[in-house]
């Protein structure tokens, strides 16, 4: 079997795949479509990051593919309900880099309101400009974070420890941390904060939400922060704002679109803006991050492989069960999620005379999952049943102990 990695996932992904048979090729950069659905050719493993897309032009071009990793916390370059019905699982790391996205967005917190990126642009320049004007300590003002998911509630227990006050705005119910307040909408939380943070995912349903509308109803003097997703705001409006100095300042991590491949050109109608700090979307780009996410997601895809562990997986139902001791062989069936799926399956098994050791069943929607530990033979009669049943999308079937 062979895994294709892109845009750089940390090395230790390639030891954690290897170990599971596969061998490993690697790509610097992202792909468009046509150049994923040549390379995916007799490719098993698809690891991305946030740059790739992977359509349905692309899933249905990939007959081999078994499952897709992306090396990041976003899936929305995933189209994951096509992956779900063509068998493909889809995981990710949705914890793994949180601590690295909070620790960059409070220190373009500090610096926006202690003005640092336009004290040190005058020094390099050669002016020397000592002054108190505009500079703010964080301590005491408001920071209202906008999506309370892994880390919005991380960065809310933090700047809570520098002695901000916090306020939040989620679609869903959330437990508020420490002395944070939920707000009842985003409009009543852009009226009190000093300090607005996105920090929503990349459903379809966000694209646009925040826009010139938005930013007038933020407070004069405010801070905005986008380190969640490009194509959620209006930088044009931004820049607006910003020009006329009812923003202060702002921090950018992402883009609607964005180059490929380091080195490639950028622009942005944000660039050249005072006391804006721009990052090419390396929030959670740290060393320690990506180690963990390298580490995390590819254990993920070996054990889905070895074993068919479903475990976290963002579109298939989600389950493990434990080996049985005698098992010989474990069969993986994923299928349309209708009335006595179960029983055709376990039909098929007594039928052929095959000794079921273990079982367990899964749904997800229209999705169901089934794993089954065979003890001895494992006829082919079953294998071909199971094949023939209509609601059939993938049958896998492993060696134990593999």
């Amino acid at each position: 079997m062979r895994a294709l990695l892109l845009e750089n996932p940390h090395e230790n992904a390639d030891a954690a795949l290897e170990s599971a048979g596969l061998e490993v090729v690697r790509h610097t950069g992202a792909m468009d479509e046509d150049e994923l659905i040549a390379a995916l050719d007799g490719v098993q493993v698809l690891g991305i990051r946030s740059k790739t897309t992977v359509t349905r032009r692309v899933l249905e071009a990939a007959p081999d593919l078994l499952t897709i990793g992306a090396f990041c916390i976003g899936t929305n370059q995933v189209d994951l309900a096509t992956a779900a019905h063509r068998g493909v699982a889809v995981f990710n790391a949705p914890f793994s880099n949180t601590r690295s996205v909070v620790e960059l967005t409070l220190a373009e917190i500090i610096a926006l309101n202690r003005r640092l990126t336009v004290q040190d642009s005058a020094l390099h320049e050669g002016r020397w400009d000592k002054s108190a004007a505009g500079s703010h300590e964080v301590r005491g003002r408001t920071l209202g974070i906008v999506g309370y998911g892994n880390i919005g509630t991380q960065l809310s227990v933090l700047a809570e420890a520098l002695g901000m006050r916090v306020v939040f705005y989620d679609t869903a119910e959330k437990l508020a941390l420490g002395n944070a307040r939920r707000m009842g909408s985003l409009e009543e939380l852009l009226e009190i904060a000093d300090v607005v943070t996105l920090h929503v995912d990349g459903r379809a349903g966000n694209a646009g939400m925040f826009g010139r509308a938005q930013f007038e109803r933020m407070r004069p003097g405010a801070i905005f922060l986008n380190l969640s997703r490009g194509f959620l705001v209006d930088y044009a409006a931004l820049r607006e704002r910003v020009l006329a100095g009812a923003i202060a300042g702002a921090a950018v991590d992402v883009f609607p679109t964005e180059p490929k491949r380091n080195g490639d050109p950028f622009d942005s109608e944000l660039r050249g803006l005072p006391n804006v700090i721009l990052t090419p979307h390396v929030g959670g780009s740290t060393e320690e991050a990506q180690e963990g996410i390298g580490a995390f997601v590819s254990n993920k895809l070996a054990s889905y492989l070895l074993d068919g562990t479903t475990t976290m997986s963002v579109n298939v139902p989600p389950l493990a069960l434990d080996r049985a001791p005698t098992a010989r062989y474990r069969v993986t069936y994923l299928h349309r999620n209708t009335p006595g799926a179960l029983a055709l399956v376990n039909q098929a098994f007594a039928e052929s005379g095959a000794n079921i050791e273990g079982q367990i069943l899964g749904t997800r929607g229209d999705l169901g999952y089934v794993v089954t530990d065979i003890g001895g033979e494992l006829p082919d009669e079953a294998r071909v049943a199971l094949d023939e049943v209509p609601d059939t999308i993938r049958l896998r079937v492993l060696l134990a102990g593999r």
